[in-house]
């Protein structure tokens, strides 16, 4: 198990424990799991919620974008503030969303594959292939641009009920992908999010613009 040294105690704590002390100082994402109790990880467990996986399944795998954007500025801020506090979820993706199907209120989960955010590179794979880019293609990646494409990867399966596939980046990296049905900025956005450059990806804070 790997532990880090988090401000406030006096020993290093559990990896994913001091990750989820960081992003819950204050002031506090709603967006975000609240760590109860770090000594046998107590988490709240928001009622009723499911991942959003199933929620998608049950809406037939494919959301409209009103809905789907509601849910993406959520999972968009909890990854922001993540950074902020220096902290690298690095496995943002469906299953790590629990969902209020009443409200639609997001909270990010599972820290266990994070670590904290540098400045330089990452050489270590943790998370989820299907989200993750440049690492397969370069064997290192950097947070911020990493957390991005997830994004993007993210936004894709909700509006088009399918992961991007080689044929879609290629048009998305020619800049004439779009989707029957989707709306011009949405597709603009996707785009901006899944540039196979990170250095041309947009930025998590202009994503909350867009």
């Amino acid at each position: 198990m790997k532990y880090i040294n988090t401000s406030g105690h006096p020993t290093p704590l559990p990896l994913e424990a001091g990750l989820l002390i960081l992003v819950n100082r204050e002031p506090k994402a709603p967006e975000i799991i609240q760590l109860l109790d770090w000594h046998i990880m107590v988490m709240e467990r928001p009622s009723p919620c499911k991942e959003l996986w199933d929620y998608l399944k049950h809406h037939g795998g494919i959301l409209d974008e009103e809905t789907a954007w509601f849910i993406m500025a959520q999972a968009t801020m909890a990854t922001h503030i993540c950074c902020q506090q220096g902290a690298f979820h690095r496995d943002i993706k469906l299953e790590n969303l629990l969902l209020n199907p009443e409200t639609l209120e997001v909270k990010l989960i599972d820290f266990g594959c994070g670590d904290l955010l540098r400045d330089s590179s990452c050489t270590c794979f943790l998370g989820t292939r299907e989200y993750f880019p440049e690492y397969y293609v370069w064997r290192q990646y950097h947070g911020k641009p990493a957390t991005v494409w997830s994004l993007g990867v993210l936004l894709f399966i909700m509006v088009c009920g399918r992961f991007p596939q080689p044929e879609d980046l290629d048009t998305i990296e020619h800049d004439i992908w779009s989707e029957p049905g989707l709306s011009e900025d949405c597709c603009h956005l996707i785009q901006s999010l899944l540039q196979q450059n990170p250095s041309q990806r947009i930025d998590l804070r202009d994503i909350l613009l867009h």
